[in-house]
């Protein structure tokens, strides 16, 4: 992070060692994205990250609330009603989601396993639809508490978009309801979350810039403010001459029809470049119009940050396009005289599942979108500039109509400097939403967060530790499996092993007992003075104790799963014991963690993922399942060798890697000598975008350019490129036509950047 602020070690805090749901707030430009992705990288919680917009989860790296909790499009009314209809509203209720909305069990193991769940862009997060996630929440976790027990963490600033409710809509919605926003929900206002805004603003340096925005921000705008600000207003500025600007509107339609004509006036031919889309990413989430139109001296603006070490773009970096061909666009900054290749970006669908070794919550990549991260830039709507950063910007703000956009548009720019005001600012119009501004009053204080962190961190510690060891949950699904038995035929496959369910049961409940004395007795050590250490060892000797037994089950229902997978029409009774397994398997990983926990805090250590993890944790089912595979052969010496890899119901899956670059993904399928298609396959890419990839890989001298050309391509590459000096290679390419590809080229003058040809 840029640098991390006390309100944002708070958060990561709250997040890592307490169960405290918390709103996380800022004022535009304080890092709140920055921190999303702190949290994502450090937490040691199972997280999945969701917001309201298809477009909003993209930028999040999530996926929307309606797929997530499969809910309906609509409103949702809180109670048990029936479901009501209008020619232009629909609203479900309770009783309706019960009864019709049938969710994956690849949904629900992610419900069921989740510990943190991010919603970003909270401001646009109505309050029925975060009641109507709550309640899907509490049904799949079969849990009475506030979202089924799991930790919310809320993102957003709600002083820009607000949540979208129809005029008819809230004729109804409103004898539920006092307000829209996402605090009005009904779970909200029985449980709070602890409020925490960040004040330390990155983007703007300017004290008087700051000062006009914060009285903007809280409807307190002075006439001194009105006349700093208009100082600025240049209704004859001409943007053809004063390149860099870019127009901040109020309307779709008049950003695309400035775009749209700024690109006609332009000299020369237009060029057009089509989005790269592999696998499932369905229209209404591309991040950018599928064809982008460009011509040489066109104005464009960067929609990413720049991933790279060198940093050479942000999120709203505007430039100029200096030269166009088929791959290849090259952008020249004026007010640094640099110019650089645009590269492309990888936008990924994903969905969430639960890892069958380790239970951890991860990723799976369902379709990719890949094109250049740029738009025409001579005009924005102030909708689509949330998030956005620029140096020059000309504001056309005269038909505000939304509380908060004023402020929403004036925030972008980092300082005075860059404003031009096309029109004098109203004062009418411009004032932040009531309910919004009373809400802020919760904001909470030093003294708040510093007793709450403290008592909750302490709380939390004992509820980990406890629930650890607290199995009657387990023991009663093994009883429940146990009994199963005597419904089952007396001449059925599952018949045949009842006596094998009744030892297990058995061993469970011989923990139970002394399991239940040991959690007494932690309770009473947490409600005296707290000795970490002592408390330690008590964990280590409990630990020590009950392992065993508890490693034995799992012994036990992996090597039934691997008997049992051999038989024919059992797929019922596979499926009942893969549900033993997973509650069995995460009560051993759940005790192993809770080991690592108590040693981290001993020690006085930063509770995060890397410090409750271990290789043991996550390779335990992994090796369990060889170590039994292996024990299985041998015992039933006269199985062929392929029924070694029989898997007749189960998948196999490794255990989960972290998230590594794009880049360092393709490299690492390279090192398993797969080709260039293959792993364009493999990862949902098309094989120019891997072919990019190799590029910058040579140019870091991870790989040699000999590992990929031939040599006799690269003698002819040498030749062509003997005292080359231009930035395009449009022109080489233009003038070898099919000897070389574009890949070559790009992979040659690559190797060359790195001093290796």
């Amino acid at each position: 992070m840029k640098s991390v602020t006390a309100e944002a070690n708070y958060v990561l805090q709250f997040i890592n060692q307490t169960n405290r749901s918390v709103f996380l707030t800022g004022k535009a430009g304080t890092g709140k994205t920055t921190l999303l992705k702190e949290i994502i990288q450090t937490t040691h919680k199972n997280t999945v990250v969701v917001a309201p917009t298809g477009i909003a989860a993209l930028n999040a790296g999530g996926v929307t609330i309606h797929s997530m909790f499969q809910l309906p499009f609509g409103g949702f009314l809180p109670d048990n009603s029936s479901p009501q209809f209008t020619e232009n509203t629909k609203f479900e209720s309770r009783s309706t989601l019960r009864r019709h909305f049938k969710m994956s069990g690849l949904k629900k193991a992610v419900i069921r396993n989740m510990e943190l769940l991010i919603i970003d862009e909270v401001s646009m997060l109505r309050a029925d639809l975060l009641d109507a996630m709550d309640f899907m929440m509490q049904s799949v976790r079969k849990s009475n508490l506030p979202f089924g027990g799991i930790q919310v963490l809320f993102i957003g600033d709600l002083l820009q978009l607000p949540p979208v409710i129809r005029e008819d809509e809230w004729r109804t919605l409103r004898n539920y309801y006092k307000g829209k926003f996402f605090f009005h929900a009904h779970v909200i206002e029985r449980n709070p979350p602890l409020y925490i805004e960040l004040s330390t603003i990155f983007r703007q340096t300017d004290d008087t810039f700051i000062s006009v925005l914060n009285n903007l921000r809280n409807n307190k705008i002075t006439k001194d403010d009105i006349q700093i600000l208009n100082q600025f207003i240049k209704p004859d500025f001409d943007l053809k001459t004063n390149q860099g600007y870019i127009i901040l509107t109020t309307h779709n339609a008049k950003a695309d029809n400035i775009n749209a004509q700024s690109l006609i006036d332009l000299e020369g031919s237009e060029r057009s470049y089509t989005a790269e889309i592999i696998g499932d990413f369905p229209d209404k989430i591309y991040p950018l119009e599928l064809d982008l139109e460009l011509k040489i001296g066109a104005q464009i603006m960067f929609i990413k940050n720049d991933l790279s070490f060198e940093k050479k773009f942000f999120n709203g970096k505007m430039g100029i396009i200096k030269s166009l061909s088929e791959r290849e666009i090259l952008v020249h900054f004026p007010d640094e005289n640099k110019t650089i290749e645009v590269e492309k970006y990888e936008w990924e669908n994903i969905r969430y599942s639960v890892n069958e070794n380790t239970k951890e919550i991860e990723e799976e990549v369902l379709g990719t979108f890949v094109h250049y991260p740029i738009k025409l830039a001579w005009a924005i709507t102030v909708h689509k500039s949330q998030g956005l950063t620029f140096d020059k910007a000309a504001l056309d703000v005269s038909q505000v109509f939304l509380p908060g956009q004023a402020y929403v548009a004036l925030s972008r720019l980092r300082s005075l400097n860059g404003l031009i005001l096309l029109s004098p600012l109203q004062m009418n119009g411009i004032s932040n939403d009531q309910d919004v501004m009373e809400y802020s009053l919760n904001k909470a204080t030093e003294e708040l967060l510093q007793t709450t962190l403290q008592q909750d961190t302490k709380a939390f510690i004992q509820q980990f530790v406890r629930n650890s060891f607290d199995w009657n949950d387990l023991a009663q699904e093994w009883r429940n499996h146990q009994y199963s038995y005597n419904d089952a035929s007396t001449v059925s496959t599952k018949s045949k092993h009842a006596t094998w369910a009744k030892k297990q049961a058995k061993e469970i409940e011989k923990l139970i007992d002394p399991s239940r004395k040991f959690i007494s007795q932690l309770n009473k050590l947490f409600s005296e003075n707290l000795d970490f250490q002592f408390i330690n060892e008590r964990v280590q000797a409990a630990f020590n104790y009950f392992m065993l037994p508890m490693d034995n089950l799992v012994y036990e229902i992996l090597w039934k799963l691997e008997e049992v997978q051999r038989l024919k029409k059992v797929k019922g009774y596979y499926e009942e014991l893969l549900v033993l397994e997973e509650l069995q398997i995460k009560a051993v990983l759940r005790l192993m963690k809770a080991k690592l926990l108590i040693e981290t805090v001993v020690k006085g250590e930063t509770i995060s993922k890397e410090k409750l993890s271990s290789e043991e944790i996550r390779n335990y089912r992994v090796n369990k399942l060889e170590t039994i595979k292996q024990e299985f052969k041998n015992v039933n010496v006269t199985l062929v060798e392929d029924d070694d890899d029989i898997e007749r119901y189960a998948k196999k899956k490794t255990a989960k890697e972290p998230k590594k670059s794009t880049v360092q993904e393709t490299y690492e399928l390279w090192l398993q000598k797969n080709s260039i298609k293959e792993i364009a396959a493999i990862r949902k890419l098309t094989t120019q975008t891997i072919g990019s990839h190799l590029a910058k890989l040579i140019e870091t001298q991870t790989i040699k350019i000999y590992d990929i050309l031939p040599e006799d391509k690269i003698e002819a590459l040498a030749i062509v490129f003997k005292g080359f000096k231009e930035e395009s290679l449009s022109g080489l390419k233009e003038e070898y036509g099919d000897q070389f590809t574009w890949d070559e080229l790009k992979m040659f003058q690559a190797a060359r950047k790195s001093g290796l040809t």
